[in-house]
């Protein structure tokens, strides 16, 4: 089960700015270590924990050269990665520069069983008011679908309307003309 938080906070921008919205987060617990993950995995897979780690360094090692060298690189059981960036578009070739890149991303794409698996998952929703106080609870009925942005090709609904990566790793927003907005 997925718990999520809903804590009632006061909005500072936008269109509910100075109102108090319940606003939802996944809680997250701590972080699993690189050696939490190897010895879960070595038990699993009944290799010895040397072996694990030398595969995990080995796995990680090839993940980055093939990404850094553009490629989109499969990770077994979860999808695959690639590296993207976000950048203005300018209408003549002569000024084009690495100045337009915004940012450089790591994108994630889940593989179709990874993406059922969360759609299957129940959500518990724990709501809190502004003062920390326990004030409802909530288990999913929803039908669990399950967004997947980084794989479209249709505009970003994103409030600074930078667009999304296309499969050529730019940064197109179709309703704009031009320039991209700062």
């Amino acid at each position: 089960m997925l718990k999520v938080k809903a804590n009632e906070t006061k909005i500072k921008i936008g269109k509910y700015e100075g109102t108090y919205r319940y606003v939802m987060a996944p809680e997250l617990y701590a972080t699993l270590t690189q050696q939490k993950v190897i010895k879960e995995a070595a038990l699993r897979s009944g290799v010895s924990k040397g072996v694990m780690q030398a595969c995990w360094d080995a796995a990680g090692e090839v993940i980055k050269a093939w990404a850094t060298e553009g490629h989109s690189v499969a990770i077994p059981g979860l999808g695959s990665m690639r590296f993207g960036l976000r950048a203005k578009s300018v209408a003549n070739v002569n000024e084009v520069k690495t100045s337009l890149i915004r940012s450089r991303r790591i994108i994630f794409t889940p593989d179709v069983d990874l993406k059922d698996e969360l759609a299957n998952t129940a959500i518990q929703i724990t709501c809190y008011d502004r003062n920390g106080d326990e004030v409802k609870r909530v288990t999913s009925s929803d039908p669990g679908t399950v967004e997947d942005e980084d794989n479209s090709l249709t505009p970003d609904p994103s409030p600074n309307g930078e667009g999304n990566e296309n499969g050529g790793g730019t940064n197109v927003n179709p309703n704009q003309g031009g320039e991209d907005e700062d």
